[in-house]
């Protein structure tokens, strides 16, 4: 019987830790948490110092029983959670658990930054116990969100619509969107104009406008492009300066969290949710050759630190890999910005002989794609400079200063593997020129421009502001916009981020409400206070009862009622019902007309808003169906998971059916029905659902069966060079 347990996170990582360790030990997954705050209740005892009462999550009871179970029977037990501060607070809880059974002396604390056996074997023999500062700091964390959560979130739901949420960091977060949106609808298009000359001297090259009569060029209307333009035909083009220099590049760091969500979002468009989901994936271990590996290093990370061992591995294949000029004869290092972010390394591969031609064929498609980024970036860090050569030529004509830049490759050192640098002037030439050569004009170009609006924020975009404000830590990124996407305060629209109306709507309220506690400064200090506590240096219940005094003094100014009355507008519109005005309302899909005699007439109309302003209410599409209770005509109703039919007669009678695009299921026959998942998104499925699982996300095509005579099939899948189709009426499967 194994004398020792040790306790991970995921099945996953123990699989793969279980490689490295001999029969001693036995290993068991805590699937995440297992105690947290409770889901109805505050859950925070104010006047006990903010003591937490935790609860054991319901799913977790018989995980937890079988943890004791096997802890009752060792010698020693090993928590292994992941390195950062939720790990350190699962290991805590766990700790609390076991330590009513089992003595508190044989619980320990082990921590690897990769999953590899030196990383493990390294960490058993020298273990610790549970960073309590580290657990301080994820509590006070913790207990933050839960006063903004439960203190300003009920007040939404009193002025604005039920099932709304006020996030500490997602608030911010919205408001820098709201920020960006507002800039965008206020923004006034300037003219200005450009003119540029095509030149010649050898070989043509093209010199841009950049100053006239000394002062930095703005031209703001047609007749003053036209003046200086005539001028400028006329006079001579004396080269007045020509430079020629090389610069050395450096390869950036290895990749921390938020480097690599900036990346594979604008080099392989994934998500940050998605890009920590793959590469928790590939730190917990991917089956190479029957055995699972940890293929990389722990990635919720914000330090460029690499170990020698692995810098040392990476020289060595450097040498073998490339050409002796792509080698360096030192060792690059790289600083942290912050110390006290020096516990993990960055995000490399756990070996860099493990290239990604190597693995290919047993990853899927995106973590080859992840994989081969992070370790594409790691291996430039120990390669040689580039070499990159730039030339200005500043050419004078008349009262005018013309200005040309270029630059080229010379040597792509680290370049060669990882090549997405911006290189500026890239591709553009210069001819050798000498001071006062004179060169020839060839044509002279003026041209009208306009100023542009500021860019939304994509995901990529967003990460690093919030990164370079000091919002949030590598842990957080994802989980924010995935908050702010799921509360539908924001859309995903061409993969920028756009507020929708209720999130402008709340980022409003909570601002004009809460300004102090809801703003970059602020938000980014609290992140420092915490790492404070981690660190030791500052007291979490001191930092709780100094925020909560506070921001519980603004909750209890806010007047509900003045509040809900300030966003009800009043229209023109009568109810049908019993003749009141109606009055624009916000619920938790969006805006909708509702009697101002609520609740005595419940009458409700959804509605459209014209380019005019004008409110113009949805109807309801009545149809020939009966409805099977009473006997009144159906009317097709959009719902929150997509279309249905409904009785007129609602809510006096409340039948429903759902809607039917009119085909068959290919499997049992029943009718297909159009339903919405709840992230917006179209789906087909059975109406005999659960009986008939039947279920797809692509729409029915016209194409010709080639075993019958339908002409509609329905796309069930598409992977790589492969869609598969079936047929609605014979049932045949068709691979495209």
């Amino acid at each position: 019987m194994p004398k020792n347990l040790m306790i991970v996170e995921s099945p996953t990582k123990s699989k793969t830790i279980y490689r490295f360790l001999n029969k001693e030990f036995e290993i068991i997954a805590s699937m995440g948490h297992i105690r947290d705050l409770p889901t109805k209740e505050f859950g925070i005892d104010i006047e006990n110092n903010f003591k937490p009462h935790y609860v054991l999550n319901s799913d977790k009871r018989k995980i937890v029983n079988k943890i004791k179970e096997k802890a009752k029977g060792s010698e020693k037990v090993f928590i292994a959670s992941d390195n950062d501060r939720e790990g350190e607070a699962i290991a805590w809880h766990l700790k609390e658990i076991l330590k009513k059974s089992i003595p508190e002396s044989s619980i320990y604390r082990v921590v690897f930054n990769e999953i590899t056996k030196s990383a493990i074997q390294q960490s058993i023999k020298a273990p610790g116990y549970v960073d309590e500062n580290k657990v301080n700091a994820q509590q006070a964390r913790r207990i933050l969100d839960r006063i903004v959560g439960y203190k300003a979130s009920p007040i939404l739901w009193k002025v604005i619509a039920k099932k709304l949420s006020a996030g500490r960091v997602q608030t911010v977060a919205l408001r820098l969107i709201c920020e960006k949106e507002e800039k965008i609808k206020n923004f006034i298009p300037e003219e200005y104009w450009k003119i540029e000359a095509e030149l010649e001297k050898g070989s043509k090259f093209t010199a841009n406008l950049e100053k006239y009569n000394s002062k930095k060029l703005e031209i703001k209307s047609e007749s003053e492009a036209k003046k200086i333009f005539d001028k400028l035909e006329k006079a001579k083009y004396i080269v007045q300066k020509f430079e020629q220099k090389s610069k050395e590049q450096s390869p950036f760091p290895a990749y921390i969290t938020s480097t690599l969500q900036q990346d594979a979002s604008k080099i392989l468009g994934f998500s940050p949710k998605k890009t920590m989901r793959i590469a928790q994936q590939l730190y917990e271990g991917v089956e190479v050759s029957g055995k699972n590996i940890g293929l990389i290093s722990y990635m919720r990370t914000d330090s460029v630190r690499i170990s020698k061992q692995a810098n040392f591995e990476l020289k060595k294949l450097i040498k073998e890999r490339f050409p002796e000029k792509y080698s360096i004869s030192f060792l690059r290092v790289y600083k942290n910005k912050n110390k006290a972010q020096d516990a993990h390394e960055a995000i490399r591969p756990t070996s860099s002989f493990r290239t990604p031609e190597s693995i290919e064929k047993f990853l899927s498609k995106d973590q080859i794609k992840l994989y081969t980024l992070i370790w594409k970036r790691f291996v430039a860090t120990q390669m040689a400079f580039a070499i990159i050569s730039y030339t200005q030529v500043q050419i004078k004509a008349d009262l005018g200063l013309f200005q040309a830049d270029a630059s080229n490759i010379d040597f792509d050192g680290f370049m060669k593997e990882y090549p997405y640098i911006t290189v500026k002037y890239k591709g553009t030439k210069i001819p050798k020129l000498k001071v006062k050569d004179e060169v020839k004009l060839l044509n002279l170009l003026r041209s009208q421009h306009f100023t542009t609006p500021p860019y939304r924020f994509s995901e990529a975009m967003l990460v690093k502001k919030l990164e370079s404000e000091g919002i949030g830590r590598p842990s957080t990124y994802a989980p924010i916009i995935s908050t702010l996407t799921a509360r539908k305060y924001v859309n995903i629209i061409k993969k920028k981020l756009h507020p929708t109306k209720l999130g402008i709507e709340v980022e409003k309220f909570l601002i004009a409400k809460f300004a102090d506690f809801f703003n970059v400064s602020f938000t980014a200090e609290m992140e420092n206070r915490l790492d404070e506590i981690e660190n030791g240096d500052k007291n979490w219940q001191k930092l709780l009862k100094d925020y909560y005094s506070k921001f519980i003094l603004l909750v209890e100014k806010i007047d509900v009622k003045k509040e809900k009355e300030k966003l009800s507008k009043i229209t023109d519109i009568k109810c049908e019902k019993c003749d009141a005005q109606m009055i624009i309302k916000w619920g938790k899909n969006g805006q909708f007309l509702a009697c101002s005699n609520f609740p005595k007439c419940k009458n409700a109309k959804n509605f459209i808003t014209k380019e005019n302003g004008k409110i113009e209410i949805v109807k309801d599409e009545e149809t020939d169906k009966k409805c099977e209770k009473c006997g009144a005509n159906l009317v097709l109703k959009n719902g929150r998971f997509g279309k249905f039919y409904a009785c007129i007669n609602y809510p006096k009678c409340k039948f429903t059916i759902p809607y039917s695009i009119g085909l068959e299921c290919p499997l049992c026959g029943g009718d297909l029905i159009e339903r919405k998942n709840k992230k917006g998104r179209f789906f087909y499925g059975c109406s005999n659902y659960p009986k008939c699982k039947f279920i797809t996300n692509y729409k029915p095509v016209k194409m010709k069966c080639p075993d019958c005579d339908a002409k509609t099939m329905f796309k069930l899948h598409s992977k790589k060079d492969e869609e598969k189709f079936i047929c609605l009426k014979c049932k045949k499967k068709l691979i495209k």
